[in-house]
């Protein structure tokens, strides 16, 4: 059964959307958009969206129109959550492609948001299942964060642009866009500049070949528990590997589900 997508208008409905993400985002204190907010978006017609799931609500997208027209109107995707446990798997990916239809129906071919470098299945969606692309890295982009997911952690996000009538885009849209595998990362003869030590540590290599591989953790969330020290090494390693790489002109490229960024030299 496919999820039931539909614009939010009325106040009931934004302030189930309100409790949704404060849910997710262990925010119940201070939502991370509260329901006036999320109205005035909505009046505005900006994009607000709520997912069902068999009547109940299970995901919810948010986003506004930005830039310049007509040169630079791009939206900026704000907030996308899913419930944990959901049934309704590809969720996310249901959104984003209700998200694209509405900006294309308005003439709005750009879409761009952030997300963390280190949160592997978040990198893989956006680069490889949506077919967007990753033209920045941002360091400490928010400050340090508050919420329950992420309290205390500087804040690094790549900038996702996700060209919306592109052919990435469109065969995305379609399930045709494949990961490199490792057969042709052979044939690339790809080197990484960011590894697994021997005790799980990252380790940062020096690399020259035309394309890169740069790595992430298993589980960036669940080792902020476990060992956040850990978890800091990992993300200081990580910006230093991205960044140097971009400063030498390299651009991501991709990124495969077992946890490479792939990037090629423009």
């Amino acid at each position: 059964m496919s999820a039931q997508i539909k614009e939010l208008i009325e106040l009931a409905d934004l302030d189930e959307l309100s409790l949704l993400f404060a849910t997710i985002w262990g925010r119940a204190e201070e939502p991370p958009l509260n329901n006036d907010i999320l109205k005035a978006l909505a009046i505005s017609r900006n994009y607000v969206a709520g997912a069902y799931v068999n009547g109940r609500l299970a995901g919810g997208l948010v986003g506004w129109l930005g830039g310049t027209p007509p040169d630079d109107l791009h939206m900026h995707s704000h907030i996308l959550g899913v419930l944990p446990g959901s049934e309704q798997k590809g969720l996310g990916f249901e959104l984003k492609q209700h998200q694209r239809r509405w900006c294309l129906d308005r003439g709005v071919r750009v879409m761009e948001w952030t997300t963390d470098p280190l949160v592997r299945r978040n990198v893989y969606f956006n680069l490889t299942k949506l077919g967007a692309e990753a033209p920045e890295y941002l360091v400490n982009f928010y400050g340090e964060m508050r919420d329950g997911i992420n309290a205390g952690e500087e804040s690094d996000r790549l900038l996702i642009r996700w060209r919306l009538d592109s052919q990435r885009a469109e065969a995305a849209a379609g399930g045709a866009l494949h990961e490199p595998d490792a057969e042709t990362l052979e044939r690339w003869n790809a080197d990484a500049i960011l590894v697994d030590g021997p005790r799980g540590e990252p380790v940062v290599t020096a690399a020259r070949s035309r394309v890169l591989l740069c790595r992430v953790p298993d589980d960036i969330v669940a080792l902020r528990r476990q060992d956040p020290a850990l978890a800091r090494a990992w993300r200081l390693a990580l910006r230093e590997a991205i960044t140097r790489a971009i400063d030498r002109g390299y651009a991501i490229t991709g990124a495969t589900r077992s946890g490479w960024y792939v990037l090629e030299s423009t």
